[in-house]
């Protein structure tokens, strides 16, 4: 458990109008501090940007080459070292066949679960059920920084409407969860994110939700969000 962990004196009290059922909470890092601290690099950048316009093109079908545009990589990341690894293998691809294929790099930081288990890296990054979680964005963090500085563009999942702030900079692609595609929230997020945004099919495998999603997300959306300071 963090040293930061602030315990709840009213868990457990029934007579208390908010928060009984929470146990205490720990202060996360800013937004801004944590981008401060591990700051995107030109190279960074460049890569990110390319990126976010080639698939933009790719879908609009504007791309000269007429390339077909491929997400690849793990279910979920939980080890940076072997993320890191597995890109120096996958960019040997993407220059093989970058006349043909846009490749990115799927990079899901967190695990959309059916009933429960292990969320992923932002929420568990130890795997030990301490919950760190301002260790997880940040070692987060520093791991997309490092696979955009190879020339990797990444793809992630939009999971909820906080995490992006910490993170968002650093992707070309954005992903919507069959869980989830059918959320106003996420369809909020969706429209105001800078870089594209695939909805995948509804948990019943039809196409209808998606498709209903995709028709939100292109009108302006007034929303409840944090702010970055």
């Amino acid at each position: 458990m963090s040293e930061f962990f602030m315990p709840n004196a009213n868990v457990g009290n029934r007579e208390s109008s908010e928060d009984w059922r929470i146990r205490g909470m720990t202060p996360l890092t800013s937004p801004d501090l944590l981008q401060h601290e591990i700051r995107q690099s030109a190279n960074s950048k460049k890569t990110v940007l390319g990126a976010r316009n080639e698939a933009a093109a790719v879908v609009q079908g504007t791309d000269e080459k007429r390339r077909l545009l491929v997400v690849i990589g793990p279910c979920s990341i939980h080890d940076p070292k072997m993320a890191l690894e597995y890109c120096d293998k996958l960019l040997e691809l993407k220059k093989k066949y970058e006349d043909d294929l846009l490749i990115v790099m799927r990079s899901y930081l967190e695990k959309p679960r059916t009933t429960v288990g292990w969320k992923g890296l932002v929420n568990d990054p130890d795997i030990d059920n301490t919950f760190n979680i301002n260790k997880g964005i940040r070692v987060s963090r520093q791991m997309y920084l490092d696979l955009t500085e190879k020339g990797m563009p990444i793809a992630s999942e939009m999971l909820d409407p906080i995490s992006p702030q910490f993170t968002a900079d650093l992707l070309s692609l954005g992903a919507v969860g069959a869980r989830t595609t059918e959320s106003q929230v996420h369809r909020e997020l969706a429209s105001g994110l800078s870089f594209p945004v695939g909805f995948k099919n509804g948990t019943d495998g039809t196409l209808d939700v998606a498709i209903d999603a995709i028709g939100s997300v292109k009108h302006p959306h007034h929303f409840l969000s944090v702010t970055k300071p």
